[in-house]
Formats: C-alpha cells, sequence, structure tokens
C-alpha cells in the first residue's frame, strides 16, 4: 500500500485548508490535535462513524493539514504546525482558540 498523499508546503492553498476547517468535525479534531499532539486515528471513534472519520481525514490530510503516519496497522494523525506557521503564520493558533470556544465536546475522550 502507497503512503497517503501529502501536498509539499509550496503547495498549500489558503482556500482549501480553509474549506477543510470549515466542518465542524474536523475543526474538533484539529483542536483536539493542538491540545494533545499526535494520536491515533481509532481514538476520534466517538466522534463519528469510522467511514465518516475517514472522509474527515483525508479531507484534512489532503488539505494539509495534517500528516498520518502509518505505524504497522494502525494510522496516527498529526497537525502539521510548522508547514502550516511557516506559509501562513497566526492561522492555526486562530482557529483553534476560536475552536476550543465553540467546541461542543472533545471526540478524543
Amino acid at each position: 500500500m502507497p503512503p497517503p498523499y501529502h501536498p509539499d508546503r509550496d503547495q498549500l492553498d489558503l482556500v482549501t485548508i480553509l474549506a477543510a476547517l470549515s466542518d465542524p468535525t474536523r475543526l474538533g479534531i484539529v483542536a483536539t490535535l493542538a491540545e494533545v499532539g499526535e494520536v491515533s486515528c481509532s481514538s476520534f471513534g466517538d466522534a463519528a462513524t469510522k467511514t465518516a472519520l475517514s472522509y474527515h481525514y483525508a479531507k484534512l490530510r489532503e488539505a494539509g493539514v495534517t500528516r498520518t503516519r502509518i505505524e504497522g496497522t494502525q494510522r496516527f494523525i498529526s497537525l502539521r504546525r510548522d508547514d502550516l506557521d511557516e506559509k501562513f503564520p497566526g492561522l492555526l493558533d486562530s482557529v483553534v482558540t476560536n475552536a476550543r470556544r465553540t467546541k461542543p465536546s472533545d471526540p478524543a475522550s
């Protein structure tokens, strides 16, 4: 199985990133990742169905917001904070701060 696609830093596009962050579930995933760092994709099992979560993970990854690392049969997801901060300074911090204000519950708990 080939590794998952991740756009290069110079391919990151603000419109695509904002579109990926426009969904409440994806916003919750990003806010949680900002708090706890890398987590197993199964950590968000209570947030949505497995199929829906796979869709949300792909949207975030393909937009360049997250990175997926495969270890054996598990997938781990983390924020691409360095790339996002370099290309769009302050964007991620602003998004996470506002997401925390509106986040109904922590999907990883």
